[in-house]
Formats: C-alpha cells, sequence, structure tokens
C-alpha cells in the first residue's frame, strides 16, 4: 500500500447532493467555511518528521480533516441512520447520542432516525429487542444522566447477519459508538458492506474510558473518569491519615494502559505509588514496591496507592488467560492482592498497619459526563455526521494534534495506546507522588 494513502478515508462514491447547511468558501465573511477535501492534518508534525519529508521529497503522511463539506453523498430526506452503542459504560455515551440525533435532524433534514438496543445484539437476527426511534424530543435531556439509553452488551454476532438488518430496515448509515472491539465490529460490518455493493455508510465515535484508543488524542469519558476518581482519591487520604501506618488502596480502571491512575494522581496529588500496567512492577526484595512503601510508613506513617486493573497481572499464580465476550482479558484483582500482601508483609514485620481497599470502578462508569467531556462529545458526534452525510465510511471522528480529523478504523485498532514510560507525561507522576522511578 502506498504509505502516502494508508489513512485515506473510503467513500461509497461522489457527492452529488448541496449541503443543507448555510455556510461558506470566502474569508473575511463572519461565516465557517465548508472543509474541503484537500484540507488535510500532519500525522508528525515535529520538525525532524518535516525535515525528513523534505530530504526525501515525499508528501508527509496527513490526515482528513473533518467537517461538513459542501456536497454531500445522502439526500437527506431520504436518509436513514442507525444509532449503537456497545462495550462497557461509560460517561458522555447520552452526550453523543444526543447529539448525533440533534445534528442529524436538525442540520441535515434527516426524518428517520433509529437506536438499535443492547448494542451489536441488536442487529442480530434473533434479536428479541425492538428499535428506538429517536427523535429530538426524545433525547433533550438524556445528557443529563449517566450509562446509555440504548443500552448495551459485549459479544460478537454474525456480521452477514447484522449486515442483513440494515439492509432490511433500509438503514442508510450506521454509527457505531465503542472502544476497540466495537470499532472492529464496525470495521468487519464495513467490509461486509464493500463486498456487496451497498451504500451504507459506516462511522465510528471512539468510546473507551481507558483513553487508549491508538492515534487519537483522548477519548471521551476520559477526563470524567479522572474528575470523579479525584475526591474518592481526596477520601481515600483522609481515611490513611487517620490511622498510624494507614495505607489507602484505590483501584481505578485502565485494562491495558494507566492513564486514569495516572491522571487521577497528578489530578489529586495525595497519592504516594502509581502502579500502572505499562511499568515493570516487583514486590518483593531490593528495589521492589514492599520495601518503598515500608521506607514510605518510616518517614510519614501514611501512603496512598492508586492501581490500575491491569497493573501487575504477572504477581499472580493462576497464569490462566480468561476472556470476556469481546475477547478482552478479564484481570485477576491486583487491589485485593496488593491489600492481602502489604498485609502479610507487615505482619511479619511486626508492623501494626490499617489497610482500606477502595474501588469505585462502576460507580465512576455509570458517572454522568462533565462539562469539558460532554464539550467534547458534542463535538465528536458532530464532526462523525459530517462525515457520513458526506459518504465517507470505515472512519472514526477523532482528535489529534487539538484537531478534529477522520481516521481509517483500522488505523486506531492495530494497536492501543499506552503510556510512555520515557515520557513527560510519566515523569510528571513520578514528581508527583515521589514514588521510585523503578520498582522492578
Amino acid at each position: 500500500m502506498d504509505p502516502k494513502k494508508t489513512f485515506d478515508i473510503p467513500s461509497l462514491g461522489p457527492a452529488r447532493f448541496p449541503s443543507p447547511l448555510q455556510l461558506s468558501n470566502n474569508s473575511g465573511d463572519d461565516l465557517f467555511n465548508f472543509v474541503r477535501e484537500s484540507d488535510r492534518v500532519l500525522v508528525d508534525v515535529s520538525l525532524s518528521g518535516f525535515q525528513q519529508a523534505r530530504e526525501s521529497g515525499s508528501r508527509p503522511e496527513c490526515l482528513e480533516k473533518s467537517g461538513p463539506r459542501e456536497t454531500i453523498f445522502f439526500d437527506p430526506g431520504k436518509t436513514t441512520a442507525a444509532i449503537v452503542t456497545c462495550g462497557g459504560l461509560c460517561p458522555g455515551i447520552n452526550n453523543v447520542i444526543r447529539s448525533l440525533v440533534m445534528a442529524l435532524h436538525y442540520f441535515y433534514g434527516v426524518k428517520r432516525i433509529i437506536g438499535v438496543r443492547y448494542g451489536y445484539e441488536g442487529l442480530s437476527r434473533d434479536c428479541p429487542h425492538e428499535f428506538m426511534e429517536l427523535t429530538p424530543d426524545k433525547v433533550k435531556d438524556i445528557h443529563e444522566f449517566g450509562g446509555t439509553i440504548l443500552g448495551s452488551s459485549r459479544g460478537a454476532h454474525p456480521v452477514s447477519e447484522m449486515v442483513d438488518t440494515l439492509v432490511e430496515n433500509r438503514i442508510d448509515i450506521l454509527f457505531t459508538v465503542g472502544g476497540d472491539g466495537t470499532l472492529k465490529g464496525a470495521h468487519a460490518i464495513g467490509d461486509e458492506i464493500a463486498k456487496r455493493g451497498l451504500n451504507i455508510a459506516v462511522a465510528g465515535i471512539p468510546k473507551t474510558i481507558d483513553n487508549d484508543i491508538n492515534l487519537i488524542d483522548k477519548s471521551f469519558g476520559f477526563e470524567t473518569a479522572f474528575d470523579v476518581a479525584s475526591p474518592i482519591v481526596r477520601d481515600a487520604h483522609n481515611e490513611a491519615i487517620g490511622a498510624f501506618n494507614g495505607i489507602s488502596i484505590v483501584k481505578l480502571m485502565g485494562r491495558d494502559s494507566g492513564y486514569i491512575a495516572a491522571s487521577t494522581a497528578l489530578a489529586m496529588p495525595v497519592v504516594n505509588f502509581v502502579l500502572v500496567p505499562e511499568m515493570p512492577l516487583k514486590l518483593e526484595g531490593e528495589g521492589g514496591f514492599l520495601q518503598a512503601l515500608e521506607d514510605r510508613l518510616q518517614r510519614k506513617h501514611h501512603a496512598v496507592i492508586v492501581v490500575a486493573e491491569g497493573a501487575g497481572q504477572h504477581l499472580f499464580d493462576d497464569d490462566r488467560r480468561v476472556t470476556d465476550a469481546s475477547g478482552n482479558v478479564k484481570h485477576k484483582d491486583i487491589g485485593i492482592l496488593l491489600k492481602d500482601r502489604i498485609q502479610e508483609h507487615f505482619g511479619q514485620s511486626g508492623t501494626p498497619v490499617t489497610i482500606k481497599y477502595i474501588d469505585p470502578s462502576y460507580i465512576i462508569r455509570s458517572a454522568p459526563a462533565n462539562a469539558n467531556d460532554s464539550l467534547f462529545s458534542n463535538r465528536l458526534a458532530y464532526q462523525a455526521v459530517h462525515g457520513a452525510m458526506a459518504g465517507k465510511t470505515q472512519f472514526v471522528a477523532g482528535r489529534v494534534h487539538n484537531r478534529f480529523v477522520y481516521l481509517p478504523i483500522s488505523k486506531v485498532t492495530d494497536r492501543r495506546k499506552k503510556i510512555d514510560m520515557e515520557g513527560e507525561f510519566w515523569f510528571a507522576v513520578l514528581q508527583s507522588t515521589g514514588q521510585p522511578f523503578k520498582m522492578g
């Protein structure tokens, strides 16, 4: 494949209908301009990347800028759109649903919008759930609540059946709101649609509370997660200092990436240790975590530990690999293991400790979006609608280098984004906590 085209977005065909949006193509008239197909955002914005492209004489890799096009592929009055939400709950899903409906209805005049119930299960042939009709009145207040009014589920369903359902219900655009597994499913649906030669667009809005979607700056719900977690950590600190040698352990989300745990520690700088999946971790012996914790208690007589759910999985004796319906590895409870091992360690040395273990994960997942995530969710939804109405397919709307762009689904699902252990962000965490640079 031509490396210059690896970020190109597939299109259903030429755009033939004038956009109903009354925008501009001229600067200086105080109107937002239509986005041209030639508008691009650089993937690599470093000076070295620019110099390398200039020396090789090649065009640098670019992403399509998102936004409304002057001509669109679908005739709005004859278009049917569907929305499906999949995977675990995440703050902001209802915001996305609301904004998709409002943009389709008011921006483009799409009158038939349906909600698919309980994830991809709602598109399977034997699904017992009826579609939900989505109108502006139906969704006008849903942003005030967490969760998703459409329901969600995990697990794969036959792709051919799901495409059959789209065809039978005359659905022209499918908006998929979900994480890695959901987007891979959307890509498979898009491939089946292309194989059949159908004019159905598939657009993704990346949803993962863990912020582990590749390439994009952040995913919606992530900021709310560490916003809600911060006062919990504050209260955990109060518990820790309320006892001599008090230890509070707070387990937060982060299956493969520790962004929530690390960001919470930076936002609430009473945390003394952050343990994330990306870091090597040793408990016992010289330079291990327990020695560092012992040193901390000798100095301050209290400690707050924030641990991501995927950290330290190698510490368990049982190495059997169990997955959920979406194929994600079901991690063992690192919080309980830490509590038990800490209790055992200090019991052997005769040092009295008081340990409190807190797991607020599901409370955080079901919280409504905060103001910043609400704003971000709305803008993501708008960009997805503009792209889908223009006939773009198998893409996600995301923000890269603080610019909204369209990315191929295949590029954001080929790997998980992880904390760079040599990057400034992790260094800031180490400076905030004061923990040893290495404990493994």
